[in-house]
């Protein structure tokens, strides 16, 4: 009987080491998902906000450069301002049409290509599409190649948000 308890002493850090990887690799998964989901519900109601300065003819007045908007959604960030300025990147485009607006895709080649962006926040009555995009790190493996299309497996958060500006003077 002695034997065979001295042979079973270790079996519990072995166990242990054999299941403490995956468990842990999927336990930081799970939490770094739960951020991906906070910082979405955050870039999109940053975006809202930056938004409302073209629809309501702030920034066409006061003739606002695109860093100016991005000043302006970093600040609502909160605890992800600190990154947002060399994280995220906006469009912003006057569309013909809600039901086919025709705006060129940056990850056609598969990279995100920042030279197919633009900033023209229209006039008073003009349909705007305004995209952003935040690249989000991931650290945990395997994530990024399930949450990303690109080639180089980054996490691109995509916010669009379509609206008529206001007749603004």
């Amino acid at each position: 009987m002695r034997r065979r308890k001295r042979a079973r002493e270790g079996s519990t850090a072995v166990e242990f080491a054999m299941i403490a990887l995956p468990f842990f690799v999927l336990l930081f998964g799970i939490l770094e998902v739960g951020l991906l989901l906070l910082l979405d519900a955050v870039v999109e109601t940053s975006v809202s906000d930056a938004s409302r300065l073209i629809r309501t003819g702030q920034a066409q007045q006061q003739a606002m450069t695109p860093q100016l908007i991005k000043q302006k959604l970093c600040s609502q960030m909160s605890v992800f301002a600190a990154d947002c300025p060399s994280r995220a990147y906006i469009d912003v485009r006057v569309v013909d049409a809600f039901s086919n607006p025709v705006a060129p895709d940056p990850f056609a080649s598969g990279v995100f290509d920042s030279s197919k962006l633009d900033f023209k926040p229209g006039g008073p009555g003009d349909r705007v599409l305004v995209r952003i995009w935040y690249e989000h790190p991931i650290v945990t493996p395997f994530i990024s190649q399930a949450l990303s299309r690109t080639t180089d497996h980054k996490v691109w958060l995509t916010t669009s948000l379509a609206f008529r500006n206001e007749p603004y003077q």
